[in-house]
């Protein structure tokens, strides 16, 4: 993103996950639940210089790098898991307080349903048919 945006782009949805669920899980989650109307995330695993020491850029929360897209951000998505409580981690919680504080709209994230259109379907279909069955 930087290579295309070297200035950065405007974030509108800051997403706040535990690094306890897997690619795919947070993938699903994050695509059935992005919020209408959002264009641009920021997520610290996307964002963040991962393999490198990021002491420096977390050695004041309040101008850490989380803490100014959750500023600009309108929206905070959660992206919870099985595995732990989000908020067993500090810097979740700390997201959390930040996104209280300033007033973010706050969505929690959820996987889709597996097999919903075909099922949704099936019960229309059979009412349908139930409902022409009447009329006969």
């Amino acid at each position: 993103a930087l290579m295309l945006h070297p200035e950065g782009i405007d974030c509108d949805l800051f997403v706040t996950h535990c690094w306890q669920e897997g690619v795919y899980e947070f993938i699903d989650k994050v695509l059935n639940s992005w919020p209408r109307g959002s264009a641009h995330a920021y997520c610290c695993m996307l964002s963040n210089p991962q393999n490198l020491d990021i002491g420096d850029l977390i050695s004041s929360p309040r101008d850490s790098p989380f803490a100014k897209a959750l500023q600009q951000s309108t929206h905070m998505l959660v992206v919870s898991t099985h595995k732990c409580s989000i908020y067993s981690r500090v810097w979740c919680a700390y997201e959390a307080f930040l996104a209280c504080s300033h007033s973010k709209v706050i969505f929690t994230a959820s996987a889709p349903v597996p097999k919903l259109t075909r099922n949704v379907l099936a019960v229309l279909t059979a009412e349908s048919i139930s409902a022409l069955a009447c009329f006969v």
